[in-house]
C-alpha cells in the first residue's frame, strides 16, 4: 500500500522543499495549502517527476475544513504514515502596535492551526493501528525570543510545548512527535520580515540582512532544503526513536 505524507504550507518555501524531499523517500503526498494555485504547482512538479502528488486547497485555522482535507486526502492517496504541520504565517511590529486582527490571525494559524493538525493526524494514526510521524514547524523564534516578532515566538514556544505534550500522550499508539526549529531562511515570508524589520529600524534592506548574517555561525542563511533534509531524517526509520524533539536548524545562531 502506498504510504502518504501529508504537507501543509506545501505550495512555496520550506513546504514545498519538504514535499519535495518526502516524495523521493517514496511517499505519495498530500500537498495542503491555503492558496491552490501553488498548491497545484507544487502537486504538478511532484507528478512531473514521477511522483505522486495531489493538491487541496485548505486554511488550517478552520478545523472542519482541515479534517475533511485530510480525509480526502486519505481517500485519494492511501494509509497515512507522515504529517507535516508545516504552514505558518508571520508579522513584524512593535507590541503597542501590532494589530488585534493580525495577532488573533496568527495564533489561529501557526497555534491552534497545528492543535488541529496533531489532532487530526494522531485519530487517523490510532485507527489505523500502525503508529506514525508528527512533524511540528517551530522556530528559532520559539527557543530564543526575538524582538518584534512577540505573537509569532509566542506561538512557535506554544508549538513546542504541544509537540512535548503530544508525544507524551501519543508514544503509547507508536506516534512520534517532533518539531524543527529554522533560523533564517529564505523564502518570500523571510523577504517581508527582512523588508518590515528594515523599515522600523530605518535600515536598508542590505544592511538588515547583513546584520542578520553576522549571527550566523555557518556564515550563511539556509536554504529550505536544509530544513527539508531534518524534516525527512524525523521521518525516516533512522529517527524511529526520537520523540518529543526540537531540532534548531539555524547554522549556528542559538546554542542549546
Amino acid at each position: 500500500m502506498t504510504k502518504l505524507a501529508i504537507v501543509t504550507g506545501a505550495g512555496q518555501g520550506i513546504g514545498k522543499a519538504v514535499a519535495k524531499k518526502l516524495s523521493q523517500q517514496g511517499y505519495a503526498i498530500g500537498v495542503l495549502d491555503i492558496n491552490a494555485e501553488t498548491a497545484k504547482q507544487t502537486a504538478a512538479e511532484l507528478v512531473a517527476s514521477g511522483n505522486t502528488a495531489t493538491a487541496y486547497q485548505v486554511d488550517i485555522a478552520n478545523e472542519e475544513d482541515f479534517s475533511k482535507a485530510v480525509d480526502q486526502a486519505v481517500a485519494d492517496l492511501g494509509e497515512l504514515a507522515v504529517f507535516v504541520n508545516n504552514a505558518g504565517v508571520a508579522f513584524i511590529d512593535s507590541i503597542v502596535d501590532s494589530e488585534p486582527e493580525k495577532i488573533k490571525r496568527l495564533i489561529d494559524v501557526n497555534l491552534l492551526g497545528t492543535f488541529w493538525g496533531i489532532r487530526i493526524a494522531a485519530k487517523h494514526f490510532i485507527s489505523q493501528g500502525h503508529g506514525g510521524r508528527i512533524i511540528n514547524a517551530a522556530s528559532l523564534a520559539g527557543v530564543e525570543a526575538s524582538a518584534l516578532q512577540s505573537a509569532y515566538s509566542a506561538s512557535k514556544f506554544g508549538v513546542r510545548g504541544l509537540t512535548q505534550s503530544a508525544s507524551k500522550e501519543l508514544a503509547k499508539y507508536q506516534i512520534t512527535v517532533n518539531a524543527y526549529n529554522p533560523g533564517v531562511v529564505r523564502t518570500p515570508m523571510r523577504d517581508a520580515i527582512d523588508k518590515r524589520t528594515a523599515a522600523i529600524k530605518s535600515k536598508t534592506i542590505p544592511d538588515q540582512q547583513k546584520d542578520v548574517l553576522s549571527e550566523i555561525s555557518l556564515g550563511r542563511e539556509a536554504t529550505p532544503e536544509d530544513v527539508a533534509n531534518v524534516v525527512s531524517f524525523f521521518a525516516s526509520p533512522e529517527g524511529s526513536y526520537l520523540t518529543g524533539q526540537s531540532l534548531l536548524v539555524d547554522g549556528g545562531m542559538e546554542y542549546r
